[in-house]
């Protein structure tokens, strides 16, 4: 305790009277020391006020080697972490956002909500990401980013979590694999992540996940079959509900209230196809969402959209088994449609796009879909 005393006097006195150049000997001496010891939290608090008034003074360098140092030590005082997770510059933030065991879930939620990609992306290559944390990355991350946390296996994801890494993985290949290879999504968003992946990802899922292929082949035949049987396979009627609608896209009459024409008349294609354009998504995304188990999907074309509750609930009923939802359940989906924020919906609709913008870029000639 004595000689604790008297490093602290030395240090105190090095910070009040020292020059630039003694200062710095003293932090990395009070660093080195705070690092080999074995201290209180309430020494080691003392140590961080130190070190702090210490570190404000020093280059950026100094500053990028001081970060490394607590971020590997399990000395490191709360508050300067907390401080160097948060700084603008990656590289004194990265190695305590990637490696800090000092850094508390609070500090990383912070980061994770309030900083660019750089920083999230640190954060995503953390030992353990908890669901709190990854809440934050699958909304605000890149694709790198949630590509990342997505293949960490230390990550954690709530429902919400993996519900939004699911919409996020459509036409993207590479996420689409890293999702469907976690042992820990539910099944039943597995089952959407199958029904809307590509054909390349199936195949290597099925491979890779064997516990899992059966279920993957029941999933593709179920979602396809529910289209073709309750709807028909694409046919004549699709590429005259095509000229149709595209007809009523060009001249501007394709309104909310000609959508709600088209599904309350039980019209599947005409509907498909007006979301199709409304929404510039693909068309099988629009089908598969409309037969959804999940009622979600349709939820978010129909709030990115604008659309009421009435013209809602005209797309449920058209997807829906035998056309009927209970009173209880539609109760249920209708608080869901009024907690969805347009801004996320919207950003859903971005993930979708790009799904048609690369499917375009991998074809010469236009697709043979809707012929006009």
């Amino acid at each position: 305790m004595v000689k604790y005393a008297s490093l602290l006097a030395d240090l105190e006195n090095a910070v009040a009277k020292g020059t630039a150049e003694s200062c710095l000997r003293a932090l990395w001496h009070a660093t080195d020391t705070l690092i080999a010891g074995s201290y209180s939290e309430a020494q080691i608090a003392t140590f961080g006020e130190i070190i702090g008034r210490l570190s404000d003074e020093i280059e950026h360098g100094a500053r990028v080697r001081l970060a490394a140092k607590l971020a590997a030590s399990h000395n490191a005082p709360f508050a300067i972490v907390g401080k160097f997770a948060s700084d603008d510059s990656i590289d004194v933030a990265g190695p305590v956002l990637r490696h800090s065991e000092r850094l508390d879930i609070a500090a990383l939620v912070d980061c994770a909500s309030s900083k660019g990609q750089q920083h999230l992306l640190a954060i995503s290559e953390r030992r353990q990401v908890p669901e709190v944390v990854t809440d934050v990355l699958v909304v605000r991350g890149s694709s790198e980013v949630v590509t990342s946390v997505a293949t960490n296996g230390g990550a954690r994801f709530s429902i919400s979590g993996f519900q939004i890494l699911v919409r996020r993985a459509e036409g993207d290949a590479v996420l689409a694999e890293g999702v469907g290879l976690r042992k820990d999504i539910p099944r039943h968003l597995f089952h959407q992540l199958i029904a809307k992946a590509s054909a390349e990802v199936k195949e290597k899922l099925a491979r890779e996940r064997p516990d899992m292929e059966r279920e993957i082949q029941s999933t593709v035949s179920e979602i396809t079959g529910a289209i073709h049987t309750r709807f028909g396979a694409a046919s004549k009627d699709r590429f005259a509900a095509r000229r149709t609608v595209a007809k009523l896209h060009e001249s501007g009459k394709l309104t909310e209230d000609k959508v709600f024409e088209f599904a309350y008349s039980l019209k599947f294609n005409e509907t498909a196809v007006a979301l199709s354009l409304l929404c510039s998504v693909p068309i099988d995304i629009v089908e598969r969402s409309l037969v959804d188990r999940n009622r979600e999907p349709v939820l978010i074309l129909a709030k990115a959209l604008g659309f009421s509750w009435g013209t809602t609930m005209s797309l449920l009923f058209l997807g829906a088994p035998n056309y009927r939802i209970t009173a209880g359940d539609l109760d249920l989906i209708k608080v869901d449609f009024v907690r969805l924020k347009l801004d996320t919906c919207l950003r859903v609709l971005t993930v979708y796009r790009s799904r048609k913008q690369a499917a375009a870029c991998e074809s010469e000639t236009p697709p043979q879909a809707y012929p006009n």
